[in-house]
């Protein structure tokens, strides 16, 4: 089956997606971020083919999300790290973990924990507003055009939608106190 590109949609996620649909990526990020670098012990960890591993290690590396790098000259012998933008899929990673523990939790509990290094806790990753400090919810935002927005291929219905909500304000219309946004001949991405 030939799976269509999404690097021309007008939608981030549908773009980050483009390289990170399959489960194979995320689990070799997830690997490489908790310090599993080396090609044998990804296919050992993973029981991934080592086509497919190699395909995907290479697709990460032209991406500037993994780079490869020598670790030893006699025999040569490579690994892979995380680049600053490799590093920067932890929360999208995290996410995924806390939501899969609380909707397919295995019934000794997680299978991984996080220790915040910063406070000295383990906890459990959130999402939280840059401004407020907020935890961002489905239900407490709204999506609003961005200047890169537009419809076209996977945004068809999606794009009108997200410009309808901006004229009606960023709360949906509720608050008579907020400014109306006004809307340029672009459209929204998601």
């Amino acid at each position: 089956m030939t799976r269509t590109p999404l690097a021309d949609v007008a939608c981030s996620i549908a773009r980050a997606t483009d390289l990170f649909a399959d489960a194979w990526t995320a689990l070799i990020m997830r690997d490489v971020i908790c310090g599993v670098t080396r090609f044998d012990d990804l296919a050992t960890d993973l029981g991934i083919s080592r086509k497919v591993l190699a395909a995907r290690l290479t697709r990460l590396v032209d991406e500037g999300v993994l780079t490869r790098e020598q670790y030893q000259s006699h025999p040569p012998r490579e690994h892979y790290l995380a680049t600053p933008k490799g590093k920067e899929l932890y929360p999208v990673l995290l996410a995924l973990m806390a939501w899969g523990d609380r909707w397919y939790p295995t019934p000794a509990g997680p299978p991984m924990r996080i220790h915040h290094h910063d406070c000295g806790t383990t906890t459990t990753p959130v999402t939280t507003c840059a401004h407020c400090r907020g935890e961002l919810t489905a239900d407490n935002t709204t999506q609003l055009p961005g200047p890169g927005g537009a419809v076209g291929p996977g945004t068809r219905v999606l794009g009108p939608l997200v410009v309808t909500r901006a004229a009606k304000g960023p709360d949906g219309g509720q608050s008579p106190d907020t400014p109306q946004k006004t809307i340029s001949s672009g459209t929204p991405s998601a």
